[in-house]
């Protein structure tokens, strides 16, 4: 015990822990910092003559008209970026939601009754990070297509008269695709946390009288918000970006934030444009963003 204490009242310096950060903190200012500073450049920058964005990196020659003009195309009479704006606060929200739904049966049941196969189930949720997400969506065109195995399923059991469009910008296809390649996301950090609850928890509710669903309502889901809100911000902010799920399994009917950012890239002249819808999806994330962080800091501060 002397032993032990004489090592807890070790006095280190006050840089010794920070010194532990500040390899991620330079890396953070180099991938995060400065680009995002690129990006307020080119947004209130200007082009080339050759419709090249050319950034301007001095703070008192910044103009102001492109994010002015790009920010009037979601209200106003000549709204014509609000449909692709209300497509994506309600696409996100339901593939999130389906991910919820989905993910938390599948990390359950692995936690709680996989048993010996636990590690062959967690092999065969992360093996489609083996593969390309392009080429998953790609499979996924073939068998979408009006001669594809999903239609010819459908026509066999006779739910489908005539093959279904599904790739001539459905909405339910978006989402679904949406669903397909971020539910991993979503399953693996509620699989980590449900993993770690105390069996001794559950026993308890079960002496006091409550049944497993009474247990699951009142104790394990609970517990597990955190995981849950956790599991929400990793698949839901990387789909407000999301746009090549749409261009391979929507149209232009079901154009998203992040087609009008690759559409603004990919135009001449765009790159103001870009960069000024890059800032306001900035800002549309940070309020999820902070909720959880606040949501978090709570949790820790009441354990």
């Amino acid at each position: 015990m002397r032993e032990g204490a004489r090592i807890s009242s070790v006095l280190y310096p006050r840089w010794y822990w920070p010194s532990f950060a500040a390899p991620a903190s330079v890396w953070l200012v180099f991938l995060f910092i400065v680009p995002f500073y690129v990006v307020l450049s080119a947004a209130f920058g200007t082009i080339d003559l050759f419709g090249n964005p050319l950034p301007v990196y001095q703070p008192w020659y910044w103009s102001t008209a492109t994010f002015q003009d790009i920010l009037g195309r979601f209200y106003g009479t000549d709204a014509f970026y609000r449909p692709a704006l209300i497509r994506t606060l309600v696409f996100v929200p339901a593939a999130s939601l389906l991910c919820l739904i989905i993910g938390y049966g599948v990390a359950y049941y692995v936690a709680r009754h996989a048993g010996r196969r636990k590690g062959l189930y967690l092999v065969l949720l992360i093996s489609p990070f083996w593969i390309s997400y392009l080429m998953r969506i790609y499979s996924w065109q073939g068998l979408l297509q009006p001669d594809g195995l999903v239609n010819r399923i459908l026509a066999w059991m006779h739910v489908a008269s005539s093959p279904v469009g599904w790739l001539q910008g459905k909405p339910s296809t978006v989402i679904l695709g949406l669903v397909y390649g971020y539910i991993p996301y979503m399953i693996l950090p509620l699989y980590g946390f449900l993993d770690r609850i105390d069996q001794n928890l559950l026993e308890a509710g079960r002496d006091l009288g409550a049944g497993p669903m009474k247990t699951f309502v009142r104790v394990t889901l609970p517990l597990s918000r955190q995981a849950i809100l956790a599991g929400m911000v990793i698949v839901a902010l990387p789909m407000f970006g999301d746009y090549f799920t749409n261009d391979l399994l929507g149209s232009t009917k079901t154009a998203m934030f992040g087609n009008l950012i690759d559409n603004a890239v990919q135009s001449p002249g765009g790159g103001p444009q870009a960069g000024s819808l890059v800032l306001m999806l900035m800002v549309l994330l940070v309020v999820p963003l902070l909720y959880y962080l606040r949501s978090t800091k709570r949790a820790q501060e009441a354990a």
